[in-house]
């Protein structure tokens, strides 16, 4: 396969997860870093380059800098995607100048800031035919693509219920000891209507319609401020799904001791699944009339069950994968689609299995809809 070389905005010295793109995207040895504008600071900016050994010149002072520079270089020597790895109210206007200039983009969540940013980008990508890939992390585990496989085939029955839940508690301890760079998150300039729902419900939204196939059709939210921000740093929300099946959803980003503590549980009326975030290479099955089981990453009966689990998973059982490979995932799928599109082929349905600018639109909708369900005074929304 073509090694395909990767530009980025953002995710320059001191960042989190520019650096966790950088690992997953090179992850299988089918993607070069080649170029980036990584920081704001132009001086910082190159000193990330020289830390990821990239040629000075392919490191920017900033994205349209990079775009204009790299567009005037030779087909097969520009970069083939950019990945974005900045602030949420930098994604629209940095992901829409890649595809004008006829870059794929691999982009951070959430989206946008609004919903009508989305539906934009969204009519960009169509108009572009260009791939766009969006870091909805965690439907990239394996066990839970076996998730949506288990109940996709029907073993659950009839689903009438989904319970979702996504507690941490690091934006309460970081608004304590590093106010400044908790800021951004619950600053409505940065980060538009909402945080906790807006960074981490939206991955829970995200989690229960992948898995049940089914979408979130209206919302009833109650949002809280802790931290005494403009934004909210919890939420709980009911939730109404197509085929008559209800739910619930709840985040918060202020619970001391919490870590990534992602749960999530699917009743049908025959059995249920439930997986956990923390303990992620297992996925159990419950029932009424049968012993619990525990479906073990890594087996040759996942691969079985489910080829899109076998083909997202890379060490045998036994041997842990977990946050790094999920990102690898979606990367894996993003490229490969990318090169299926370079040699006029239809990608396969594998291939296509990570989320797109059709998800971003989701979850900025369901973000929309549950603030104006919370705003009302806790009534049900529609989501459009």
């Amino acid at each position: 396969m073509r090694i395909l070389k990767m530009g980025q905005a953002g995710g320059g010295i001191g960042a989190f997860i520019g650096e966790v793109h950088r690992k997953a995207a090179r992850m299988d040895g089918y993607v070069q870093m080649t170029a980036g504008a990584f920081d704001i600071d132009p001086q910082r900016s190159l000193e990330q380059g020289k830390i990821l050994g990239l040629d000075p010149k392919r490191v920017y002072t900033d994205y349209k800098t990079m775009l204009k520079a790299e567009s005037a270089l030779p087909k097969g020597e520009r970069v083939d995607f950019v990945s974005i790895c900045t602030p949420n109210f930098t994604h629209y206007p940095i992901a829409t100048a890649c595809l004008e200039a006829g870059f794929n983009v691999m982009c951070e969540k959430p989206m946008t800031m609004t919903v009508d940013e989305a539906v934009s980008l969204q009519k960009l990508v169509r108009k572009t035919g260009l791939t766009f890939g969006l870091l909805h992390t965690y439907t990239g585990y394996p066990m839970v693509k076996l998730a949506r496989d288990i109940v996709k085939a029907g073993d659950l029955g009839r689903i009438r219920k989904v319970v979702v839940q996504y507690p941490q508690g690091w934006l309460g301890n970081l608004a304590k000891t590093m106010p400044l760079k908790a800021a951004w998150r619950t600053d409505p300039k940065q980060s538009d209507a909402s945080c906790c729902m807006g960074d981490i419900g939206t991955h829970a939204a995200n989690l229960a319609e992948y898995i049940t196939g089914l979408k979130i059709t209206s919302v009833l939210a109650d949002l809280s401020t802790y931290l005494g921000g403009k934004l909210d740093d919890d939420g709980n929300v009911l939730l109404r799904m197509e085929k008559g099946v209800k739910g619930a959803l709840l985040a918060t980003q202020v619970g001391p001791g919490e870590e990534n503590n992602l749960h999530i549980w699917v009743y049908g009326d025959k059995k249920s699944l439930c997986w956990y975030q923390e303990n992620p290479n297992y996925l159990r099955v419950l029932s009424d009339t049968e012993p619990e089981q525990v479906w073990k990453r890594g087996n040759p009966y996942v691969a079985a069950k489910s080829p899109s689990a076998g083909r997202c998973t890379r060490t045998p059982c036994g041997h842990p994968e977990a946050f790094l490979e999920a990102f690898a995932n979606h990367y894996k799928n993003f490229t490969d689609t990318i090169r299926a599109k370079e040699l006029k082929k239809k990608p396969t349905a594998l291939e296509l299995d990570f989320p797109t600018v059709e998800d971003g639109v989701r979850g900025m909708k369901f973000v929309a809809a549950v603030v104006e369900s919370s705003k009302k005074g806790n009534v049900w929304i529609r989501i459009r």
